[in-house]
């Protein structure tokens, strides 16, 4: 009777230890909290010259105080605006060489897709999804990369790797 009082008590223990985890829920793939950085704010409200400038206010569309950060980002970086239209001619062979291989339009969705169903099929252990472990690591292991074990096979090829650190002498 002491044995499973004792099996008991460590097992409450147990798990009133791990409701003190700080596993905030950022990695974890079946997580529903909010993503913040999805979170905008906006310009501040200004007042125009003239009332009559203002577009007509059409449902859906965006309105003057919202913001628009690949724009920006771009015109920070010293790129062109997305209405200028077309390729800057310095950037042609750029493109062409990104594209020998031939594109996919939808790559996004494409991605999205084939990663829900990878998710699908890897859904983690029981007791993982019972209490909301971070499986993320643990379902794309398959597909993470050693970087030294890539260091040493593109060395052993011969593949200058300039941005790598020397090669230990030995």
């Amino acid at each position: 009777m002491v044995g499973l009082r004792g099996i008991c008590f460590a097992l409450v223990a147990g798990l009133a230890l791990s409701a003190c985890s700080n596993d905030s829920g950022m990695m974890n793939l079946r997580s529903a909290t909010p993503d913040e950085f999805g979170v905008m704010p906006n310009k501040p409200l200004e007042m125009p010259d003239s009332f009559a400038q203002l577009p007509m206010p059409v449902p859906g569309a965006g309105n003057r105080a919202d913001i628009n950060p690949v724009a920006e980002g771009r015109a920070a970086l010293g790129g062109r605006s997305p209405n200028a239209g077309g390729i800057p001619a310095a950037d042609t062979a750029l493109l062409a060489t990104s594209q020998r291989y031939g594109i996919t339009p939808d790559i996004r969705v494409v991605l999205a897709v084939e990663d829900a169903e990878w998710r699908a099929g890897n859904r983690g252990r029981l007791l993982d999804r019972w209490l909301n472990k971070n499986t993320y690591f643990q379902a794309y292991r398959p597909f993470s990369l050693n970087p030294q074990a890539e260091l040493a096979r593109f060395r052993q090829l011969g593949v200058r790797t300039p941005s790598a650190p020397p090669a230990p002498d030995g």
